[in-house]
């Protein structure tokens, strides 16, 4: 295991990268990640991430992945201490070529580390963007237009992103899923995004009522409080959306993220 949980790790293969390897990711930008925060060796819904991995593998290569040997790689970079951290995983083959990328796939797995954070972050406030990820029901690595708009967002003096179809209805987060409570259930919001993990997690957890639909980004008064999930944060409350406002301190807030922090964690 790592050390010490403030220095950063990055291992392809269960070897340090080399910088040849790790260039190949940025110039091609080909393949799928999950991202984990790990605490004391234990991670929420490390199945489901698991999973993922593996279905994106066979989408985005045509090639199988061993999530034991994922496993492993996750804690042979843990620190020692048990720190929190969130650990990405990244799966990408650097031997394909722009030219013909159609080339029989290796895939490798790049694992870094950063420490996780030491406090739960604020209530955000963001605006809405007319964006929809290509392959949105993959986690791949072809962030360059959420990392726009956020910049953008930021920039205008947001935190940050939220995305909407052609229809006007929102769909997801940045990076991010999200969710609203009309005073009656959560509501999720129906449309093209990436199947969150956490917010799988919350919606098995959660004891109220919920459902999935359309939500038109026009109609969000009909909202008291709004949030977003990841793994990361877990579930930060969102304080605007444009003009509309939400209770950052609605008491749904404090039932969800008891009920995710009620959720079994396992054992990398």
């Amino acid at each position: 295991m790592a050390e010490k949980a403030d220095m950063a790790q990055i291992e392809i293969d269960g070897s340090p990268a080399d910088a040849a390897r790790v260039a190949a990711l940025g110039l091609l930008n080909y393949g799928h990640f999950t991202t984990l925060r790990v605490e004391a060796g234990r991670v929420r819904g490390l199945a489901l991430h698991m999973e993922r991995l593996v279905r994106d593998c066979r989408a985005l290569f045509a090639a199988e992945l061993d999530p034991a040997k994922v496993r492993e790689r996750i804690r042979a970079v843990l620190p020692a201490d048990g720190a929190p951290v969130i650990v990405r995983v990244t799966v990408y083959d650097p031997e394909l070529g722009l030219e013909r990328p159609s080339g029989p796939a290796v895939p490798r797995v790049l694992v870094t580390t950063r420490p996780a954070p030491a406090a739960a972050p604020g209530p955000l406030r963001v605006r809405t963007v007319a964006y929809v990820r290509e392959t949105p029901e993959v986690k791949h690595v072809g962030l360059f237009g959420l990392i726009r708009h956020r910049r953008s967002a930021q920039l205008d003096g947001y935190d940050d992103a939220l995305l909407t179809d052609p229809a006007g209805r929102v769909t997801e987060g940045a990076t991010w899923n999200t969710g609203f409570f009309d005073g009656r259930r959560l509501v999720w919001p129906e449309g093209p995004s990436l199947p969150g993990v956490t917010a799988a997690l919350l919606a098995g957890a959660y004891g109220g009522a919920q459902g999935r639909e359309p939500v038109d980004a026009t109609g969000l008064g009909r909202f008291e409080a709004a949030f977003a999930v990841n793994a990361g944060v877990g579930v930060r409350p969102v304080a605007a959306v444009d003009g509309f406002r939400f209770d950052p301190a609605h008491p749904v807030l404090a039932e969800l993220r008891a009920a995710y922090e009620e959720v079994a964690t396992d054992l990398v």
